[in-house]
C-alpha cells in the first residue's frame, strides 16, 4: 500500500488550495476593493486572465453606472 502524500489528505475546512481559486470572483472583489484592473494576477492570455478581468469589469461597470446616476 503506497503512502499518502499531503495532496491526498482531505482539506481540512477552509483551507484554500490553487484548484480552489476563482479568478471571476477574485476579479470581482478587487473591483471592489478599487484594484485596478492592470493589477490582473494571472498571465496575459490565459483562461484565468480573462475570467478575472471579467469578474472585474461587471464590477467596475456596475460601481461607474452607480456613481455617474449620482451626478
Amino acid at each position: 500500500m503506497r503512502k499518502l502524500l499531503a495532496f491526498d489528505e482531505p482539506k481540512q475546512t477552509g483551507e484554500t488550495t490553487m484548484t480552489d481559486r476563482d479568478p471571476f470572483a477574485e476579479g470581482e472583489r478587487a473591483a471592489r476593493e478599487n484594484i485596478p484592473a492592470e493589477a490582473n494576477p494571472y498571465q496575459d492570455g490565459s483562461d484565468e486572465h480573462a475570467l478575472w478581468a471579467a469578474g472585474h469589469e461587471k464590477v467596475a461597470s456596475a460601481i461607474e453606472a452607480r456613481e455617474s446616476e449620482g451626478s
